[in-house]
């Protein structure tokens, strides 16, 4: 809801707190903001948003429901039923609502939901989001890259279906750098590592296809397999990474299509797997032909030592479709990241995402390929470096002083993530909204493993170490009182 204007102006006004919400529900539903069949905000979280007190609500949606606007739900809520003028109408106003539900795409969880529109609130402290700071951010760099692309007038139509020439030059210059034998027609520009996987599940996989994912994985939050008819089954994992000697027994109990990795500082437990794991994981896809998916995003990021060479680089039968992006070191915004593997397979899905967006930004694919071979990716990644320990060291401290009693975690060698665990059994919903209640924003283990219940993903990429401090002293407090 966008009411910091309301706030500012509404106890100035003469006009009663409970008509000015009326008239602001009811400019909802008239404008068709919020039409027939829409669950209005509930009268805790619209209290909330106006500043009020609940009777206030209260008031107002009597007021509506009394006009034949709105209605009581049977299970709790309540439901736009008519607009004034829809009233009067020959034919009813659209449903909305019944096309929405009818989407083949699955909308995110609830609480991813309201992790997204609570991120934007200001005030906000936010200590599981999975990008850099601002502050991290090479502003005044991409300023200057941005003038090189002007000066030399970059295309403006659209692109090669596979991606830039130069820029999947570069990366498969790169990649041969990290032990992957690859040249620029294996590799394919895609908007992002996410639209890699979405491509993946609509090109490459038959409905109803079952993808094995480490457990707890980061693709439990993202609806993108599921959207597409798959199923997820999760492979425990342990210090060392995914279980491998379990990968071969739930592939065949499972009939699974491919396994998807995240084995260099792993989303959401922050793992390193183990250069023997690696190897025991790489035998297991052989042996039973199952395909990976390895998600490299955050392999620059480390922060003690480079890390074992991809698991794509032991690839000698293109079994592996290796996934990369800039979102994670340089900017989300640009939504440049890159696909590697068998060169038919790429086509297929450059052929798809041809469908879908006619190619990914050219301006972007060309800021990517100046930021690579001017040298100043990696003036800019080893900072990033530098900045991200002295983030992991100032969490790490707080979480020595605040937590060394109520909860354990490890250190992890890069990337953004802490995996914490809780020793008390706790309400992960309550915990969640308590916690928002005092502006901290936080991302719940469920969200990743629905039996994570005890866990919290911490990242120390995005808070400032200022508002991270006084965020984690709070969280702290609020666990040990919901604990009592």
């Amino acid at each position: 809801m966008e009411q910091t204007h309301w706030q500012r102006s509404s106890r100035q006004s003469a006009t009663p707190l409970h008509v000015q919400i009326t008239q602001y529900i009811r400019d909802k539903i008239v404008g068709g903001e919020w039409p027939v069949g829409t669950r209005i905000p509930s009268q805790r979280k619209l209290a909330e948003a106006f500043n009020v007190n609940r009777s206030t609500i209260v008031t107002a949606l009597d007021e509506l429901t009394a006009a034949g606007m709105l209605e009581g739900c049977k299970g709790g809520g309540t439901r736009v039923i008519n607009h004034t003028w829809g009233a009067l109408a020959v034919t009813p106003p659209t449903d909305w609502g019944t096309y929405v539900k009818s989407g083949i795409h699955r909308p995110n969880l609830p609480a991813v939901q309201e992790i997204n529109r609570a991120e934007f609130r200001p005030g906000i402290i936010r200590l599981g989001t999975g990008e850099l700071s601002p502050e991290l951010l090479p502003d005044r760099e991409t300023s200057i890259l941005l003038r090189r692309v002007a000066d030399r007038t970059p295309p403006l139509g659209y692109g090669e279906p596979m991606g830039d020439p130069s820029l999947r030059e570069l990366l498969a210059a790169r990649l041969q750098q990290h032990g992957i034998t690859v040249s620029a027609s294996s590799v394919l520009i895609v908007s992002g590592a996410l639209q890699a996987l979405q491509l993946i599940s609509v090109g490459l996989l038959e409905r109803g296809s079952t993808v094995l994912v480490e457990r707890p994985s980061y693709l439990y939050s993202v609806p993108v397999f599921q959207s597409a008819g798959m199923k997820l089954r999760g492979v425990p994992m342990d210090s060392d990474g995914i279980r491998a000697d379990l990968v071969n027994a739930y592939a065949r109990q499972y009939n699974a299509s491919l396994l998807y990795t995240i084995p260099t500082f792993h989303n959401p437990s922050g793992t390193m797997m183990s250069e023997e794991r690696r190897m025991q994981l790489m035998n297991a896809s052989e042996a039973s032909g199952l395909p990976l998916i390895e998600d490299d995003v955050y392999r620059d990021l480390w922060l003690d030592a480079p890390p074992a060479n991809p698991l794509k680089a032991r690839d000698r039968t293109g079994n592996i479709l290796y996934l990369g992006s800039l979102s994670k070191t340089i900017s989300p915004g640009l939504r440049i990241g890159w696909i590697a593997g068998p060169q038919p397979v790429l086509e297929r899905l450059a052929d798809i995402k041809m469908q879908s967006d006619y190619g990914s930004s050219a301006i972007s694919q060309q800021v990517a390929a100046e930021w690579l071979s001017s040298g100043m990716y990696e003036q800019h990644v080893q900072q990033v470096r530098e900045l991200l320990r002295a983030r992991r060291a100032a969490m790490l401290n707080c979480l020595n002083r605040y937590f060394a009693e109520i909860a354990s975690w490890n250190t992890p060698a890069g990337g953004f993530y802490i995996w914490l665990k809780l020793k008390a059994q706790l309400s992960a919903r309550t915990l969640f909204d308590q916690a928002l209640r005092q502006n901290i924003l936080i991302n719940p283990g469920h969200l990743y493993d629905r039996d994570a219940n005890q866990y919290i993903r911490l990242s120390y990429a995005f808070a400032s170490i200022e508002d991270m401090e006084h965020g984690l002293a709070r969280l702290a407090a609020i666990i040990r009182s919901i604990s009592c």
